[in-house]
């Protein structure tokens, strides 16, 4: 068996374990990167969800003013492709990272890259809290923050869980991207080491590392999301 991995996956092999360019060095990039980009983004995402359900029309706090300037704002990033996110938010991610490149600087982008997208999952979300519950918390003189997590984020914590699925995974996908500015990571080994020198096997098993890390968020995500659901009921 060690015979046949080795002469069929040669280059995995020269790559090694440890060090700088090996396995155990791209896993942990890319865990890093998602890891940390998924709270800073996560935070930004639910903070913007929340004052665009807050502050639309019918809403509990409505203000045209912060509706339409966080819609705006959302709207703008998202638009923005990711690869071109890099380099526009460089002069940014130099004074938050003191750096342009590594797994340090990847986070600034990577945070402002996922959070409209969650954002507006975000909002999604919490819009499909019942409007009976809202009112009644209202009628027995909630406040605002009692609205906000005892309400939207307690009813809707499922759906949450399930949309934090989604937007992880889209996540892992973007730190490929990210290896543009030297962050490293599994899709910058499957790129760097693999596509651009013509190792099949390289990108093959960065790509094979990548899909199990996919399928072990989806498997976390849904669990937590049909507990969360059950505990609703």
């Amino acid at each position: 068996m060690s015979s046949w991995f080795n002469k069929v996956f040669p280059n995995v092999i020269n790559l090694g374990w440890t060090g700088d360019t090996g396995w155990a060095s791209s896993i942990y990039q890319t865990l890093f990167m998602t890891f940390w980009s998924a709270i800073f983004g996560g935070i930004l995402g639910i903070v913007f969800g929340v004052i665009l359900v807050l502050t639309k029309e019918n809403g509990v706090k409505p203000n045209k003013f912060w509706f339409n300037l966080c819609d705006k704002i959302v709207s703008i990033f998202r638009a923005i492709p990711f690869i071109i996110l890099l380099a526009f938010i460089a002069p940014v991610t130099q004074i938050i990272a003191g750096t342009q490149i590594g797994m340090n600087a990847a986070l600034v982008p990577l945070s402002l890259g996922v959070f409209p997208f969650y954002a507006r999952q975000v909002q999604v979300a919490l819009e499909s809290v019942d409007q009976g519950k809202i009112e009644a918390a209202q009628s027995l003189g909630a406040t605002t923050w009692d609205i906000i997590f005892n309400v939207y984020l307690n009813e809707a914590r499922s759906e949450l869980a399930r949309v934090s699925t989604v937007t992880i995974i889209s996540l892992i996908g973007l730190t490929a991207m990210a290896g543009a500015i030297g962050s490293g990571g599994l899709g910058n080994t499957a790129i760097s080491y693999g596509y651009q020198r013509f190792n099949n096997d390289v990108t093959f098993v960065a790509t094979l590392l990548v899909v199990i890390l996919i399928f072990i968020v989806q498997i976390i995500g849904d669990f937590l999301a049909k507990q969360l659901n059950h505990q609703n009921r």
